[in-house]
Formats: C-alpha cells, structure tokens, sequence
C-alpha cells in the first residue's frame, strides 16, 4: 500500500495520467517523469500489454509519491487482480455499483465514469471516491454545471476525454476539480523526455487554475 492517500495526492494535484497502451518495460521510465513533473496519481488501463505487470512496478517504484491504479476495471475480479498488483487506484468508464463496492471495501479509491444525474447519484450511494464524467468529449461545460447545481457540493468531479491544456480552464470554470489525461499525455512509443515535457505544461497550467 502506498504512503500517499488518494485525498493528499488529489490535493497536490488533481490529474490523473491515463497510461493506455504502456508496456511493463517502459513503466518505470514513464512514471519517474510524470512523478518528477508533479503528477501523483496514475492510471493503467486493464487493456494495456500486461497492466498488472506495470501497476506492480509503478507502485514498487513510485510507493510515496504517487497512488498508482488501474482504469477499464468492468468487474470485481478486476478489482481482486488490481488489489494483488498492489494499486489503491479503481477506475472505471461506467457506473458498476458491485465493483465500486469492491474497491471501496478493499480500502481503494474507486472513480467511476458517469454521464447522467442518475449514475452519478448510484456511483455516490456505491461508494465512489470521486467521479468520472466520461466521454468529456461527447458532453459539454454547460452539462457539467447542470450537474454541478444538483450533486453534493463535496462531490469531487474530473472530467475525461478530449482534455488538453486549452481547454482545461473552461472546464473548471462549469466545475471540474481535475482531469483525467490520456493521449495527449501518453500514447505508445512516446518517449520519457517528452512525456516529462508534455507532464510538467499541464501541471502548470493546472496549477493556474486552481
């Protein structure tokens, strides 16, 4: 289990790097640049080459500084093999009150992906640690603010898909409290210097914002 709770790591900054497609042998490489820039939660998405592989070496290397996890958990057998890689991190594209149960049973933070009032009220009443709008690209601010007016005010929400620096601010402006970042961050290949590059731009940015 990692030292840094899910709170503290949201608290020094609220983005998720969303690591799709990273390779067991690139993860260490990948996370010391994205923990140097100032990210400290990350994410391997389950459809990834070997994602337990990786979560288990980001959370070795990275205990302390950063709460590493999984995203594209879809059942509860997902969030037993996230719990033996050693991730405290659950992420989901979708509201599945059993694995939110499960991760928040098991001690994880558990943000699953919402789109409606009523998945985002289910996700909450399961257990759900913050919540995932998701696809951002395919709502809007101004949908966000709607929710914003009925969700509980303590109600932690980071909007995900289509993110960059640019458009960051107009999203916290409806109400974001981070981000989740994936392409734009991240995509196979892309070297650790510039993933380090492209880390630190968005940090402060986000930094601007808050």
């Amino acid at each position: 289990m990692s030292g840094l709770t899910f709170d503290q790591a949201f608290a020094r900054c609220p983005l998720v790097a969303i690591l799709r497609g990273l390779t067991p042998m690139e993860a260490p490489a990948i996370g010391e640049a994205l923990v140097d820039a100032g990210f400290t939660l990350v994410e391997v998405p389950l459809n990834s080459p070997s994602p337990l592989d990786s979560i288990a070496a980001l959370a070795r290397g990275l205990e302390g500084r950063a709460v590493v996890g999984a995203g594209t958990v879809l059942s509860t057998q997902d969030v037993s093999r996230l719990a033996d890689a050693g991730g405290t991190l659950c992420i989901s594209p979708n509201t599945n009150p059993a694995v939110i149960s499960e991760a928040a049973s098991r001690g994880m933070a558990a943000l699953p992906g919402y789109f409606t009032p009523t998945e985002a009220f289910a996700a909450l009443d399961a257990g759900a640690t913050a919540l995932k709008l998701f696809p951002a690209d395919g709502a809007s601010p101004a949908m966000l603010k709607a929710h914003r007016a009925v969700l509980p005010k303590d109600t932690r929400v980071l909007a995900v898909g289509g993110i960059d620096a640019g458009n960051m601010a107009c999203w916290c402006d409806a109400g974001a409290d981070g981000f989740g970042l994936g392409s734009n961050l991240y995509r196979p290949g892309k070297t650790a210097q510039d993933v380090a590059r492209d880390a630190a731009a968005m940090v402060a940015t986000m930094k601007d914002l808050i």
